[in-house]
């Protein structure tokens, strides 16, 4: 069955575009791949690492900032705004990825650095907690994958993909309704919104299947080597996701104590 992405990251025309085709001389066409230059799950998992550990310097430089006079949040809605504007150009230019994909990552480490920072000033030890939150979730869906205990079909994908536009919808809602005084309920820490936000973690967590996929599929295709800076970019967007919601999930759950 050919199940397209319904990931907004994954769903872009070069995942389609893998293979290097010439034909014969009746019409027929020959199919020629070179493997040394085409995507690899190893590939995109390499990248992937690579990407992590740019973020992690990004995320300790914006950590450090407070100890040399810096308000770290500054840097922070910097971070943001570089890193929404570098997925924007490798969405349109996924060839270029290999050189936006670090930069996101180095931007979105000093975003989630400065935001970090301000969550554990005010709870302390709460990042940490967040940290193993994300690591330990991202390590069972990806156990639950590779055995095939979740599969990918495309029901699943239309539950995962209905329940973010309802996620996003909701946000832009809160946010717009804020600038005439009024609150969403998943603001505040009611058990509404705590059950709002177990709801978005969980959410979350289903889309990395949906990312996991994306990449095994991307590499039967042949896709070009560039994608798996591209597949490694899209993995990383749902990991920093899921991390913010359990951040914030956590801190309304203290907030309630």
């Amino acid at each position: 069955m050919d199940q397209k992405s319904n990931n907004p990251f994954f769903r872009n025309k070069a995942f389609s575009e893998g293979e290097t085709t010439l034909y014969r001389a009746d019409g027929r066409p020959v199919e020629i791949i070179d493997y040394n230059n085409t995507m690899t799950v190893r590939g995109a998992v390499n990248k992937t690492a690579i990407l992590f550990m740019v973020l992690l310097i990004g995320a300790a430089t914006a950590w450090y900032m407070p100890y040399i006079g810096i308000n770290p949040l500054v840097p922070a809605i910097a971070g943001a705004i570089i890193g929404t504007v570098l997925v924007i150009v490798s969405v349109f230019s996924p060839k270029s990825s290999r050189y936006t994909a670090p930069a996101y990552a180095l931007f979105e480490g000093v975003f989630i650095g400065g935001i970090s920072w301000y969550f554990n000033l005010k709870w302390p030890g709460i990042v940490l907690q967040a940290v193993a939150g994300t690591l330990v979730t991202f390590g069972v869906c990806l156990a639950l994958y590779k055995f095939g205990v979740i599969k990918v079909t495309q029901q699943f994908r239309s539950v995962v993909m209905a329940s973010m536009m309802a996620i996003f919808t909701l946000y832009m809602a809160g946010f717009i309704l804020s600038f005439f005084g009024f609150t969403m309920f998943f603001y505040g820490t009611s058990i509404y919104s705590i059950g709002f936000s177990v709801f978005v973690v969980v959410i979350a967590a289903m889309r990395l299947f949906l990312d996991f996929d994306d990449i095994e599929q991307g590499a039967e295709r042949n896709l070009p080597k560039y994608m798996e800076w591209f597949s490694a970019m899209g993995l990383m967007i749902t990991l920093i996701w899921m991390y913010l919601e359990i951040l914030k999930l956590l801190a309304k759950m203290q907030g309630r104590k």
